[in-house]
């Protein structure tokens, strides 16, 4: 499966480790389908976690190590076609960068442009969580104890 993560979600798994979007990074690592990246996306992700706003919350050597992994362990395309079929200008490269490598999947949390697009050409734009689904991730439930826990304390309060 070749898969595209949208800056966002790369941004995302080193500001919340553990999450959603951190386990789709360790999914990649672990070799459970191919990324896919440009020397575009490399670059925004660089001027993005150097952002005053997220320097206070992303060290500089995770986001260097990250940055270095892409670089060297992603699939880079090189020739990016030109593509506007965004109504935001500015994620018009992910799309051509799906074109281009011929991505099944293109992972984001811009809910009011990418995600509202549904598909382009060939590439679904899922969530996070629904690529965690398709490889087989399922969501942590409570556990038996808690649950049974929970039942008894009703029962008593219906008493």
């Amino acid at each position: 499966m070749r898969v595209i993560l949208d800056t966002n979600i790369l941004c995302s798994a080193l500001l919340a480790p553990g999450g959603p979007t951190d386990k789709l990074y360790r999914a990649w690592r672990e070799g459970r389908f191919v990324l896919l990246t440009s020397e575009q996306q490399l670059e925004e992700f660089r001027r993005v976690t150097r952002y005053p706003r997220l320097r206070r919350f992303i060290e500089a050597a995770a986001a260097g190590a990250m940055h270095n992994e892409l670089r060297r362990l992603a699939v880079l395309i090189e020739k990016l076609p030109a593509v506007d079929a965004s109504s935001d200008p500015a994620d018009n490269f992910l799309l051509s960068m799906a074109q281009a490598g011929e991505a099944n999947l293109l992972v984001t949390g811009d809910k009011h442009d990418l995600l509202g697009l549904g598909t382009f050409q060939r590439t679904r734009i899922v969530t996070a969580r629904r690529l965690l689904e398709l490889l087989g991730e399922k969501k942590k439930r409570k556990p038996k104890r808690a649950v049974k826990a929970t039942r008894r304390a009703t029962r008593k309060g219906r008493r």
